[in-house]
């Protein structure tokens, strides 16, 4: 099970596709408020682990325990890929699942719809009750809009906006259902030198002023040692070693995985 100051436990989770084992009995532990990366080579399996957390995959076996926001304890491969915002845990993607030609605002109430108490027939009607509460998430959005440094920005569309924004405006999405755990495939994949120390900062604060925690998956070591207080490598599925950023750093296996073996 979990314990009381932790957010996720992974438990010896394995899955395959075919005859390859793309995750081979997986376990690590997140803690509440902890930034966590999960690091390796191309084709190590770490956006697999992300699927299979989120229920995008179903594992061959293993269990993922997550404290949800409701303050029960679940099984995260018992439930749909449809139930997992709702229990508190969000995730962005490789690529940027953008809708282009929806506003920003739009984008993130979309965010949101988990969280909307009021039901089709009525806010299809437009009923009094539901336009207040569509209200009550717009303004949220804008809040949230502002606070990521794009205020102002509400009514442009997505289509159209440098790649940098996009990234942002994904992460604003996530903060919109009020998750306990966020989870970020390659955040700073396509981002420039300072656009990568911005985001370091921004997911630093993320975590003290929404608190929640975050799964980082990231090939940039600068930006994984600068914000993760843990570190587990993977490789071919398997996990290398787990640590902090400085025993990940000095480990010899994460530096033959990455860097191959001297001969």
């Amino acid at each position: 099970m979990l314990p009381n100051k932790s957010i996720l436990k992974v438990e010896h989770l394995s899955i395959s596709f075919g005859g390859l084992k793309a995750v081979d009995d997986l376990s690590f532990e997140i803690a509440q408020n902890q930034i966590y990366g999960l690091i390796g080579p191309n084709g190590a399996g770490k956006t697999t682990v992300f699927n299979c957390i989120t229920k995008f995959y179903t594992p061959d076996s293993g269990n993922a325990w997550f404290h949800t926001k409701q303050g029960k304890t679940v099984n995260l491969v018992d439930h749909k890929v449809h139930d997992i915002v709702g229990l508190g845990m969000v995730r962005t993607f490789q690529n940027v699942e953008l809708i282009k030609e929806l506003s920003i605002l739009d984008n993130l109430l979309i965010g949101a719809h988990s969280q909307f108490k009021t039901g089709v027939l009525a806010q299809s009607f437009r009923l009094r009750k539901a336009v207040l509460e569509e209200n009550e998430y717009r303004t949220k959005a804008r809040s949230i809009i502002e606070y990521m440094g794009l205020g102002g920005k509400d009514a442009e569309l997505v289509g159209g906006q440098p790649y940098g924004t996009l990234k942002r405006i994904e992460l604003a999405r996530t903060l919109m259902s009020n998750p306990k755990l966020i989870i970020l495939d390659e955040p700073a994949a396509g981002l420039n030198g300072t656009e990568t120390q911005a985001l370091a900062g921004l997911i630093k604060q993320i975590r003290i002023d929404f608190n929640c925690s975050v799964l980082l998956v990231e090939h940039d070591m600068t930006l994984v040692m600068g914000v993760c207080e843990r570190i587990c490598a993977i490789s071919f599925g398997k996990k290398l070693a787990e640590g902090t950023p400085t025993e990940i750093r000095n480990n010899q296996s994460v530096q033959e995985a990455y860097l191959g073996k001297d001969e």
